[in-house]
């Protein structure tokens, strides 16, 4: 802290954190509204609408819900709110024990069942009695493997007389398009689409967070920053990650203000920031695969699991290509069916 009160550049690097949540959200204001008044009803005694919120990374999707959560936490004392990434809770499990958690209960680390969980957070939700709403953001992780949790707490409403509802967060528009018939005409959502920012908006909301990170910034530092942002697909944290790396630049230099030419000291050096935080998550052996990838760029599947079983003991085809499938599905590598001499094959590469 101390190094923080005496940069010249920094009044508070936080603000460029993309898990910053600021107390405003500039361009956002309808899809706010929209879902504040879908859980209006939770903090009424009466059933919310269920939401699906889906967009493009970094435009703002789960900050929008985490502010309407963090509004109906301090106006409403009758609405408890969970937030959860389905990347860390993939089963009905791991869900009931964040909420059973997050509601103030006691889970054992081992030896419960799920129906004891459940349980658990009924006896809870009595003794609250609040209506309850829970976000499942990145609810592609659920599917097609964690579907059974989909179900389960799309079923919450005939244990609870506490009001229950779900807001789903994805990319993808078409999530749901494959899963079960039973969990499908259970949805009831309403759908709320993001579109990306535009240029004006990008630079109105990096300038925005500019003037609160640092005492003083060049004319021209926060058009550039939000330039690099659009051309990587409109996403947010890729504009605030110039900025934060332009200002270590500056106070490494011991300048007195963050200049247009230490963000081009950086432009190159900033990437598409959903790809990373991908590679961050997955396990071991994916990146094993990643890897083998980016040092032979493109391989056949039998290359691959050759390679790849040279890198990894015990391991056997079949699980290679659920990784594989995986892989491809998150968007980090790329399967290609080609004939060749001997009928198909697949080639596959990183994206």
């Amino acid at each position: 802290m101390q190094y923080l009160e005496e940069s010249k550049i920094f009044k508070n690097e936080e603000i460029l954190s993309p898990e910053y949540l600021p107390e405003m959200l500039p361009h956002r204001e309808q899809q706010i509204k929209l879902l504040a008044n879908n859980l209006l009803p939770a903090s009424k005694g009466r059933k919310p609408q269920n939401t699906f919120i889906h967009g493009a990374p970094g435009i703002g999707k789960t900050a929008c819900t985490k502010y309407v959560f963090r509004e109906f936490e301090s106006y409403s004392e009758r609405v408890k709110t969970i937030y959860l990434n389905c990347w860390d809770y993939r089963s009905s499990h791991a869900i009931l024990t964040k909420i059973v958690l997050d509601c103030g209960g006691f889970v054992p680390r081992r030896g419960t069942s799920k129906d004891e969980i459940l349980e658990k957070f009924l006896e809870i939700a009595r003794t609250l009695n609040k209506g309850f709403v829970i976000c499942l953001d990145e609810v592609d992780k659920l599917i097609p493997e964690g579907q059974d949790a989909l179900y389960d707490l799309l079923r919450m409403n005939q244990y609870l007389k506490n009001p229950f509802g779900i807001v789903f967060i994805s990319n993808n528009p078409y999530v749901f398009a494959g899963v079960d018939g039973r969990i499908r005409s259970s949805l009831a959502i309403e759908e709320i689409g993001f579109n990306t920012y535009n240029l004006s908006e990008m630079v109105g909301i990096l300038d925005e967070r500019a003037k609160q990170a640092f005492f003083k910034v060049e004319k021209g530092v926060v058009l550039l920053a939000a330039n690099r942002a659009i051309k990587k697909g409109g996403d947010v944290r890729v504009g605030l990650e110039c900025l934060l790396r332009a200002g270590r630049v500056a106070e490494a230099e011991n300048a007195n203000e963050v200049k247009v030419k230490y963000v081009r000291k950086v432009l190159r050096g900033v990437k598409e920031v959903k790809p990373q935080i991908l590679k961050e998550r997955i396990n071991n052996t994916e990146k094993v695969i990643l890897d083998i990838l980016e040092e032979r760029k493109r391989l056949t599947s039998n290359e691959l699991y050759q390679a790849c079983k040279k890198k990894v003991s015990e391991i056997s085809d079949r699980t290679i290509r659920n990784y594989l499938r995986e892989l491809a599905k998150i968007g980090l590598i790329k399967v290609r069916r080609v004939r060749g001499i001997r009928g198909f094959s697949r080639i596959i590469s990183k994206v």
